[in-house]
């Protein structure tokens, strides 16, 4: 029996530690995903890598346990994450795997996983890291690598789904990759598309020496707001390590949170046709709001990019999106913050004022996603504060992730984060009265954990 850290299999994806997620375990994870390829009948994966220091050895040992499973791996090399997913789609009957931490810290890494266009997470996860436990993955003939370069027909696809309005002066942009594996696409992809490209930290470096790659973290924006602002630049796009989370600061300074976003999103998609917006739990009530006055329909969905690629297919929905800066539409399929951020371009191209956008959405109060850590199973934790707890004031409970607690004046969000030990809370309310007063009913419900300060946040 071969025994693997069960903590590495997230809800989503794996991920973990470098101390724990090794080449060893790469390697285990090869045979595994090849093993189950094989039996859906696939032969062909590809496989990706990001920036980080420990990526090019995890990458090597999960490879040489594709090919031992019989598999004929793709080997893309430095990558983002859009990138394998669109080399995964087009090359491989939508099998890939990506080596990213994503957002995480220097010292962690991940494995994300998908099999003929379907994402591998939750049981399915599972199901591999017992079949590796049970040691019974057979070895057998026919696996090969073979090096593959998609950057240009990736560029060249999204070129063509995407044709920018044609103004007499092009756009000036601020590009900003935070040393991530972004940075080696997505300057070549917005030149391409017609744009004045300015690039912060496009240099790719595990490192990530300048700050971290997580846009959704507005410390993280400060200097793509000084330099939109000091160069006259029309918009400023952030990515995170990998290139699945997108960042926006507009002409004037202001970040666009990912709800924003999803609304700025949703009003174009509405206005060519109607349909069906997703969004997650972390997400503001606006949203459903906005959808609406467009004529479209929406739900909440659970967070994670597994749960919005599924949910998207089963719905046939226009978009999905996330709080955290993951966006999906249907035309492309899967969470690609390069082609996100080129179909808001395309909207400003068109000649929409961001910030005049933003004026016309509903204002309220609200909190930035607030984290608590964990020393236990913040699981088990969310499950005793749904046994035990009360809400005087609400109108109701969504339990579909978390605890999503309405009032008839706001909303408050007790989940446990799927990626690190934390709990997750979220507060938006119509007044500052409304605000307190949501915040103490959670207050109450989480005791004696202490309730983070909303005001140093």
């Amino acid at each position: 029996m071969i025994s693997v850290p069960a903590s590495l299999f997230k809800a989503y994806d794996i991920r973990g530690k470098i101390d724990l997620l090794t080449p060893d375990f790469a390697y285990w994870v090869g045979r595994a995903c090849g093993a189950e390829a094989i039996q859906r009948g696939l032969t062909i994966v590809a496989l990706g890598f990001d920036g980080r220091l420990s990526s090019p050895g995890l990458a090597t040992a999960l490879s040489r346990g594709l090919v031992e499973s019989g598999v004929q791996v793709l080997d893309l090399g430095l990558s983002c994450t859009p990138l394998l997913y669109y080399a995964a789609l087009n090359k491989a009957a939508g099998s890939g795997i990506m080596i990213t931490g994503s957002h995480n810290p220097p010292d962690y890494n991940g494995i994300k996983i998908m099999l003929g266009g379907e994402t591998i997470a939750a049981e399915a996860l599972q199901d591999l890291r017992q079949s590796i436990e049970l040691a019974t993955l057979p070895v057998q003939d026919g696996g090969t690598v073979a090096a593959l370069d998609m950057a240009q027909e990736y560029i060249a696809a999204v070129k063509q789904q995407l044709p920018l309005v044609q103004l007499s002066i092009p756009l000036k942009i601020v590009i900003d990759c935070g040393n991530g594996s972004p940075g080696a696409l997505a300057p070549d992809l917005y030149r391409e598309l017609g744009c004045e490209v300015i690039e912060l930290y496009c240099e790719v470096d595990g490192l990530f020496p300048n700050h971290h790659p997580d846009p959704q973290v507005a410390e993280n924006l400060r200097e793509l707001q000084a330099t939109v602002l000091a160069q006259h630049a029309d918009l400023g796009l952030a990515f995170d390590g990998d290139g699945d989370r997108l960042g926006v600061v507009t002409r004037t300074g202001q970040i666009i949170p990912g709800d924003r976003l999803l609304m700025l999103f949703a009003s174009a998609e509405l206005a060519q046709q109607t349909g069906h917006i997703l969004y997650d739990v972390k997400s503001s009530r606006a949203v459903a709001q906005w959808v609406s006055q467009f004529g479209g329909t929406s739900e909440a969905i659970p967070t994670g990019h597994s749960h919005m690629k599924r949910r998207l297919r089963e719905t046939k929905a226009l978009l999905a999106g996330e709080l955290s800066g993951h966006f999906a539409f249907v035309a492309w399929g899967v969470d690609d913050a390069l082609y996100a951020g080129a179909k808001l371009l395309q909207q400003v191209a068109a000649g929409v004022d961001l910030d005049v956008e933003l004026t016309r959405f509903p204002v309220n109060y609200s909190s930035p996603e607030l984290q608590i850590p964990l020393t236990e199973s913040g699981h088990d934790l969310v499950a005793q504060i749904a046994e035990h707890a009360q809400f005087p004031s609400s109108q109701q409970i969504s339990t579909i992730d978390g605890l999503r607690i309405e009032y008839v004046d706001g909303f408050g969000l007790i989940r446990a984060s799927n990626t690190t030990p934390v709990l997750t809370l979220r507060i938006e309310a119509e007044t500052l009265a409304a605000m307190q007063r949501i915040r103490q009913e959670l207050v109450t419900a989480i005791a004696p954990l202490p309730f983070p300060n909303i005001d140093e946040k």
